[in-house]
C-alpha cells in the first residue's frame, strides 16, 4: 500500500504504525524526525502533480488543514482521498483508528491504546483557569469555538474565553485580548511560532505559557504524553 499524508500528525501516526507505507508527506511533516519520503509541498499548497506521480493508493487529509480544491483535483485524477474531521479528543481517537484501518494496519498499535488510556484516566481538574489562546499574530487570531486544541485544554482545566465565539479562529484586536484579563495566555509554537521573545511582551502583567504546538494541536502518538507536557508548561507560567 502506498499512502501520501497531507497532515503532519497523521503522517506521524502512519509512519509509527505501518513503516514503509508512506510514499510522500508535506514539508511540515517533521515527525518522526528520520522520515525519508518524497516531500509534496505544504498542507495548504500541495504539489498535486507530484502526488499523482507517486501513484498512491490513498491520500489522507483533514477538512481543516487541507483545501477542498486540492483534494477534488486528486479525486479527479482517480486517487482515493480520506478526509478526517477532528474537533475533540474522542473524535481524534475514532478518526485515528479509521485512518489506520484505511492504511491496512493489521492490528491496533500500542501507542493508540496508551494515548486513549492516558486521556481516559485524567482526573477532574481541581481548579479551572481562563485563557486566551492566540494561534497567529499580525493579525491576532485565537482559538474560537469547536476546536480540537480547545477541547484538549478544557480537559486539562483550562477554559479559553473565546470558546463560544461564532468563528473557529476569530481575529480579535490585541486590546480586546488584554482586556479579557485571563488567568493565563497560552502561546503555542505552531502554527505561529511564539517564543519567549515573540509573544509574551504583548501581554504585560499576564502569565504566559509557552506550549508545544505538537502536543496541543496534533492528534497522533504525541497524544500519549500531551497532558503531562502541557500541564508542566501551564504550571511553569503560574508558579
Amino acid at each position: 500500500m502506498r499512502v501520501v499524508s497531507l497532515v503532519p500528525s497523521l503522517t506521524e501516526a502512519v509512519a509509527r504504525s505501518a513503516p514503509g507505507t508512506l510514499a510522500g508527506a508535506t514539508d511540515w511533516c517533521t515527525h518522526p524526525p528520520d522520515l525519508d519520503v518524497v516531500r509534496v509541498g505544504g498542507t495548504k499548497n500541495p504539489k498535486t502533480d507530484r502526488i499523482r506521480s507517486l501513484a498512491p493508493d490513498l491520500v489522507i487529509a483533514n477538512e481543516e488543514e487541507n483545501r477542498a480544491p486540492d483534494l477534488a483535483a486528486l479525486r479527479a485524477a482517480g486517487i482515493g482521498v480520506l478526509v478526517t474531521e477532528i474537533r475533540d479528543v474522542p473524535q481524534a481517537f475514532r478518526e485515528l483508528a479509521r485512518v489506520l484501518e484505511a492504511c491496512r494496519v493489521a492490528s491496533r498499535p500500542r501507542w493508540l491504546d496508551e494515548a486513549e488510556e492516558t486521556w481516559a484516566a485524567l482526573p477532574e481538574p481541581a481548579t479551572r483557569l481562563t485563557a486566551v489562546v492566540p494561534v497567529w499574530r499580525r493579525p491576532w487570531m485565537v482559538l474560537g469555538r469547536d476546536t480540537f486544541a480547545g477541547d484538549v485544554l478544557a480537559r486539562l482545566g483550562v477554559d479559553h474565553v473565546h470558546a463560544t465565539h461564532p468563528d473557529r479562529y476569530p481575529r480579535v484586536p490585541l486590546e480586546e485580548l488584554r482586556a479579557a484579563a485571563p488567568d493565563v495566555v497560552v502561546l503555542p509554537d505552531e502554527p505561529y511560532r511564539f517564543t519567549a521573545g515573540d509573544g509574551p511582551e504583548a501581554f504585560p502583567g499576564l502569565p504566559c505559557a509557552l506550549v508545544s504546538g505538537r502536543h496541543l494541536t496534533w492528534y497522533g502518538p504525541s497524544l500519549a504524553e500531551a497532558p503531562r507536557v502541557l500541564e508542566r508548561a501551564l504550571r511553569a507560567a503560574r508558579p
